[in-house]
């Protein structure tokens, strides 16, 4: 039995929620941040078509270029997340907080709030001192009156907008459907495809765009989809055997049944650190008009440094996010206090080893498969000469963000069968 979305109230209410605060988000894109000529800036980021500066506006929904009081976006708070995250693997304290159930991941998102902050006005204070130094296109300066007044408002602007999205996300989350600080940054880049699509069309008009260009890359983009979609759904499926209990003073029968495994248990999330790893800092430097060869070429998305270093960051964050949220160790021990085992395996420390040394290839081919969908339709955008920024990254990112939001939606419209069926049951028995 199923349920249609329009019957399901709380659903109705929860998407609506998010629907409204992403609005909100999109109407805070267009507030500036005061002190800065957005017309002198918008000439300069102009000039870097095509580089990580176009990268980092594409995560920004383009704030970027309107220097919006969400210029820093949700990117300080994953920072935040990621030296947290990190310091939890290796420090005794927070790994215990982690333990301690709700209360001690309340303390630890506590933590990542104030430090998300701290990141907040230094990232502030560097784009202001950043912006101070450069020049339009014309040689005008972009910031009207320098000095630290500038710098001032500049860090609590931008540290105030972090802040709020980062509230923003959280009641996503915690009120509506999906991941909030997820579809944030994938709101930011649908918002940019009717101009994507409108420059694209301006461009085969004017002739500098061939028509068979564009058909190929429809196609490629859809080949990116399908082929996310079916790696997204693909499981490795573990099979579990329960023996008979006696459960009073009737026995219970056992049964086999699965633990299923994720190829791509991270998600989108490596790809989402390792891009706030990568944009920021070159970012910063090209607002400041530092140019050199050795940076242009880490700057440009469909160069070979940048992709190593790209790619280096999506392993290792896969692998990192994998082995925090999964521990083969505990997987072990709760099966067989349930008097559950894997067939063929030993309970306890072989059961363990064998998890592990599952997870460990699924993670492999995890990240691979991100990896390849984060750079090589980059290469192949840059080896067509695509006169704008293509990237696997966003594909990624808002086709994965769909399919977990609509996982959450179905699982609220279970939720409301399976109450139904015990409120009928109820019933009935009465």
């Amino acid at each position: 039995m199923t349920t249609s979305l329009g019957k399901v109230p709380e659903l109705n209410k929860r998407i609506l929620f998010t629907i409204g605060l992403l609005a909100a988000y999109r109407v805070g894109i267009f507030i500036p941040t005061p002190g800065v000529d957005t017309v002198a800036l918008g000439g300069m980021l102009d000039a870097y078509k095509g580089t990580m500066l176009d990268f980092a506006s594409m995560f920004t929904g383009g704030a970027l270029e309107q220097f919006s009081v969400f210029t820093l976006n949700v990117m300080p708070y994953i920072s935040a997340s990621i030296i947290l995250q990190l310091l939890t693997a290796v420090m005794p304290q927070l790994e215990a907080l982690k333990k301690e159930g709700e209360s001690g991941r309340n303390k630890i998102t506590e933590y990542t709030r104030y430090l998300t902050v701290a990141i907040s006005l230094v990232q502030g204070l560097m784009i202001a001192v950043g912006l101070e130094s450069a020049a339009g296109p014309a040689g005008e300066s972009i910031v009207i009156a320098g000095g630290w007044g500038f710098r001032l408002s500049t860090m609590i602007t931008l540290t105030c907008g972090s802040v709020l999205l980062m509230w923003l996300g959280e009641q996503i989350t915690e009120r509506g459907v999906g991941n909030g600080i997820s579809l944030i940054i994938m709101a930011g880049i649908v918002a940019r495809l009717p101009a994507a699509l409108g420059n694209t069309y301006k461009l085969v008009k004017a002739g500098e765009m061939s028509p068979l260009l564009v058909i190929v890359l429809v196609i490629i983009v859809f080949a990116v989809i399908a082929f996310i979609v079916w790696f997204e759904s693909a499981q490795r499926k573990i099979p579990v055997q329960y023996p008979k209990r006696v459960v009073g003073r009737q026995m219970a029968a056992g049964g086999s049944q699965y633990m299923p495994f994720k190829v791509n248990a991270a998600g989108v999330i490596p790809p989402i650190f390792a891009s706030s790893i990568m944009f920021f800092p070159a970012t910063v430097m090209q607002l400041m008009g530092q140019d050199a060869p050795w940076l242009d070429t880490l700057l440009n998305p469909g160069g070979l440094l940048y992709n190593s270093l790209y790619v280096a960051a999506i392993v290792f964050f896969t692998f990192f996010y994998v082995a925090i949220q999964m521990n083969p160790k505990e997987i072990a021990e709760n099966l067989k206090k349930n008097g559950g085992f894997v067939p063929g395996i030993r309970p306890g420390p072989n059961t363990a080893d064998h998890i592990d040394k599952i997870l460990t290839r699924l993670t492999f081919w995890g990240a691979i498969y991100l990896s390849a969908v984060c750079v090589l339709p980059t290469i192949m955008a840059s080896q067509m000469n695509v006169p704008f920024y293509y990237g696997g990254t966003s594909l990624l990112i808002v086709v994965g963000v769909a399919i977990d939001t609509a996982q959450q939606a179905q699982s609220h419209m279970l939720a409301r069968n399976y109450d139904g069926l015990i409120k009928k049951g109820k019933g009935k028995h009465r």
